[in-house]
């Protein structure tokens, strides 16, 4: 499958995988993807979501928002919110018990050099398949993978959204 990845796109992989291991993660998922396509602004990713007016260290921010959540999803946080429940005291409350960034989870330290691909990371990258056919390209570069990460909802598709990048805008860009 990686045969058919442009350079900039398995740098992508890899980085993605460099930021799991730095965040002590079980699994490489969607928001080591997009936080690994922040690292080549010059790619065409990168280009596209600074021609969208996004600055890079914003998207940063709110991946390591959404992260500190712990899979809490912008919609749930609304639904709870509906019923009095504040998604952000509660982490707070959290943090003061048990340390910075207690839900976002890991290995327990252990030292690693493969991390496997969580489900949500290995659709992302059928995605990306499915998108270099229907454009009509041969190559899976960083715009497929960004376009994959808009198209399935989840935690990566939540922060770009807050900042108006989904899955129609990035194919009329490409267009």
């Amino acid at each position: 499958m990686f045969e058919r990845f442009t350079a900039d796109a398995r740098e992508v992989v890899v980085e993605a995988q460099q930021d799991a291991i730095r965040l002590d993660s079980p699994q490489i998922d969607a928001l080591h993807l997009l936080a690994a396509l922040l690292h080549f602004p010059d790619s065409k990713a990168g280009s596209l979501l600074t021609g969208f007016g996004l600055a890079l260290d914003d998207v940063a921010a709110e991946t390591a928002r959404v992260r500190r959540r712990g899979g809490i999803t912008e919609a749930d946080a609304e639904a709870l919110g509906e019923f009095g429940i504040d998604v952000e005291t509660i982490l707070d409350r959290i943090e003061q018990a048990h340390g910075p960034n207690a839900l976002v989870g890991g290995a327990g330290g252990r030292k690693r050099r493969h991390i496997p691909f969580a489900d949500e990371s290995k659709k992302v990258l059928q995605v990306c398949l499915k998108e270099v056919i229907s454009l009509g390209g041969k190559e899976l570069g960083t715009e497929h993978i960004l376009l994959a990460l808009t198209a399935l909802r989840g935690p990566a598709a939540d922060v770009l959204a807050r900042f108006d990048v989904d899955a129609p805008r990035i194919r009329q860009a490409l267009t």
